[in-house]
């Protein structure tokens, strides 16, 4: 299961499928004292009794914590409006940027963990957009709530809980500085404590590992975890391919064949050129027939390991090929009605205010608020009811 919300939101492999808390209903009245308890098991465990109270102290029941936890998104996500969003012209430009200010950093990077810079890079700019958007949660007390809710989950987020504080214990990241996930994930590149207490790596050579602060140790940690999940420089993640008419055969990321089958398949890159090689690869069509076909190779799956999700993994690939230089995917995803990117999104809110669909100050991020707004404008001008941030409801209201 992967629960997208703006920024975006991250689990780490630990997090895999499944994740949704089944929680029983917080009292707001009640929390206090399990708190109490998490910070007495936490100082058992070894935290220091000055952070422990430093970063539970306070904490109150936080209703959407457990509302992002136990309910599912309003609508599914088309990939076409996920790919508009994270891999926009900003993210794209910004990320060419950013190669070349951090250039000494990434090629040293990806000389220790063989893990290519630009797919480093990447993965930064989904996560956090680069390092500009770390969370909306205070992650201590997001997991406290986690951990105080009950439900089968209550023991995995107690433990992340109590592996934050140790963190901060150690002296690694400031016991302020942990803001990220509703579910914990914290940092430039959202690492969970659990793979942040395995993977995580000081490359500045300061003595801390320190992901929220330190581009540098934030770059290693990721390359370490994508080297550890079976990156490997010797393959690329995958090609957009042509399937041949009426294609009817092996599709999906568990049916793995060597390039010259696929070839035999009928299967060529996009310009035509012949597939060659062993190199075992699947072939996925994340939009369905009609849409773009790949075919992936096990390091697409160590990037789906980052957030399990074949969108997350190919809006990676296709961000470090556009800021290296590369060019975009040649087949448009199958719809008359495309996703908007952050711009045209900021934009739509103000058209919405401006047409009398009140949503708030225009920040690009559409939640609730903006949901209910588009709605609202849907009815008016007599479209399906969907909330959905599209180019059909942004150009009737007056965007281009």
């Amino acid at each position: 299961m992967f629960t997208w919300i703006p920024g975006p939101l991250s689990k780490r492999a630990t997090l895999a499928g499944g994740l949704l808390l089944a929680a029983a209903p917080v009292e707001a009245a009640s929390i206090g004292a399990c708190v109490s308890g998490l910070k007495k098991q936490a100082i058992e465990a070894g935290v220091s009794a000055d952070v422990a109270g430093r970063m539970l102290d306070g904490a109150t029941f936080d209703e959407k914590v457990i509302r992002f936890s136990g309910s599912q998104p309003e609508y599914e996500t088309p990939i076409w409006d996920y790919m508009a969003f994270l891999v926009d012209p900003e993210r794209i430009e910004d990320g060419k940027r950013l190669l070349k200010e951090h250039d000494r950093t990434l090629r040293s990077v990806e000389k220790r963990y063989s893990v290519d810079r630009h797919v480093v890079l990447a993965v930064w700019g989904i996560e956090s957009d680069f390092g500009q958007f770390q969370g909306d949660f205070y992650t201590p007390h997001a997991l406290a709530n986690l951990a105080c809710a009950g439900g089968r989950r209550a023991g995995y987020f107690k433990d992340e809980l109590i592996k934050t504080l140790k963190i901060a214990s150690a002296g690694h990241v400031h016991p302020e500085a942990f803001r990220g996930s509703w579910a914990g994930a914290f940092g430039q590149t959202q690492f969970m404590p659990t793979t942040y207490l395995r993977l995580a790596v000081d490359h500045d050579g300061d003595g801390h590992k320190d992901l929220v602060n330190s581009v540098p140790d934030a770059l290693a940690s990721t390359a370490n975890f994508l080297k550890d999940a079976g990156w490997s420089n010797a393959r690329a993640w995958g090609h957009e391919v042509r399937l041949p008419k009426g294609y009817n055969g092996p599709e999906g990321r568990t049916k793995r064949a060597p390039l010259s089958t696929w070839a035999k398949r009928g299967i060529t890159r996009m310009d035509g050129g012949k597939l060659s090689g062993g190199e075992a690869a699947a072939l996925i069509q994340p939009a369905g027939k009609g849409g773009p076909a790949f075919l992936v190779t096990r390091n697409f799956e160590a990037l789906r390991s980052y957030n399990v999700s074949t969108s997350y993994a190919l809006a990676i690939s296709l961000l470090s090929e556009l800021v290296s230089g590369g060019e975009p995917f040649k087949t448009p995803w199958p719809t008359d009605n495309p996703g908007l990117s952050r711009a045209q999104r900021k934009e739509l809110q103000h058209l919405l205010n401006k047409a009398g669909f009140p949503v708030g100050e225009p920040d690009g991020k559409v939640g609730p608020a903006t949901r209910e707004g588009i709605k609202k404008a849907e009815a008016h001008f007599g479209l399906p009811v969907t909330g959905r941030p599209a180019y059909g409801i942004y150009t009737l209201l007056g965007g281009s």
